[in-house]
């Protein structure tokens, strides 16, 4: 089935924690988009306090739906009561729009031509977001104001605040601890002892150790990372590096029953593969092979290839090569 651009879109956070009025003010924020009388259509959420944590809209009016007048970003205590004496609304983050709206968007800030040209250049994209690239930048935005529960679980605080159990994966606290939650996604323990209001993450991307209000500040360190991504799940699965060395990075990949890579090739570097569960095939220059764990596939540059999973299919990948790049990757329409 086809989808009209006159169709209307609403982006909604995953992570609101929030009750059926939230999903009824949803349902307006779309029938008001609808109406045409904006290109974007925000939620906007009356405060209850004072917050640092959220953006805020100052809109002309004080009705159900506004023009909105302002943004302001993530204030201090004070700017923030300056706001909300003027009316402000948090920026719940949720944007309705005509599909129409965003098509010309987008090629107004990409260069592509359709939906398969634009997917093939998207790890070559700018990362920036929707925030800075579009909302910022567009002057006929309305507001609908939302007074019912809301909490956004956008920063350590909000989320720890909700969670049932104070330590998610391998972890372990002492009793001198109070306040403290870890969440862990690595197959390592983590062991807390005499801390106080701390949220502690380990994952593969890296380590955060922090007192919980400051823990909502760490965007502009984070930013000034950089950081190769150690792990990433994909819909055709997922991926984790095990090993980065000066010309070789090595790279544990999961592939989802009936799902493949891409056909493709690159021009700096060869690579290898391992496999080490389940059952698929692999195509290398046109040549069909099936594969079972212990079979290895070499791939010089310039060579095409993939691989496709009849079954869970889990490989090593390592990568050999001078310049080991994202971006090196050209890829080819496969017909079999």
């Amino acid at each position: 089935m086809g989808v009209s651009p006159d169709e209307t879109v609403v982006i909604v956070p995953v992570d609101p924690y929030v009750e059926e009025d939230y999903f009824k003010a949803v349902k307006e924020l779309s029938e008001q988009a609808d109406k045409g009388e904006a290109n974007l259509v925000l939620m906007g959420v009356e405060p209850t306090s004072p917050s640092e944590r959220y953006g805020y809209i100052i809109p002309e009016t004080d009705g159900p739906v506004s023009f909105a007048a302002n943004f302001k970003e993530k204030p201090t205590k004070e700017q923030a009561q300056e706001y909300i004496a003027q009316g402000a609304l948090w920026n719940g983050g949720v944007f309705a729009y005509k599909l129409k709206y965003m098509l010309d968007k987008a090629h107004e800030l990409i260069d592509f031509t359709d939906h398969n040209d634009l997917l093939n250049k998207y790890e070559t994209l700018t990362k920036i977001s929707f925030d800075y690239a579009v909302v910022e930048k567009e002057d006929r935005i309305q507001v609908r104001r939302f007074s019912g529960k809301w909490k956004d679980l956008g920063t350590w605080s909000s989320l720890t605040a909700a969670m049932q159990d104070e330590v998610i994966g391998k972890g372990i606290l002492n009793d001198e601890c109070s306040g403290v939650h870890i969440v862990n996604e690595m197959d390592v323990p983590v062991l807390a002892m005499g801390l106080h209001d701390v949220i502690i993450s380990a994952s593969p991307d890296g380590i955060l150790v922090s007192d919980k209000e400051q823990s909502s500040l760490i965007k502009p360190f984070v930013d000034g990372i950089e950081q190769q991504i150690m792990f990433a799940e994909k819909s055709w699965g997922s991926y984790r590096v095990m090993d980065v060395e000066k010309e070789s990075m090595t790279i544990k990949v999961t592939l989802k029953p009936g799902n493949s890579m891409n056909y493709h090739s690159h021009r700096n570097r060869d690579e290898v593969w391992v496999v080490l569960a389940g059952e698929g095939k692999t195509i290398v220059d046109g040549m069909e092979q099936s594969v079972t764990p212990g079979d290895v596939i070499t791939m010089s540059a310039g060579c095409r290839h993939t691989v496709i999973a009849k079954t869970e299919l889990k490989l090593i990948e390592v990568q050999l090569g001078r310049e080991i790049s994202v971006t090196d990757k050209i890829k080819y329409k496969l017909e079999y």
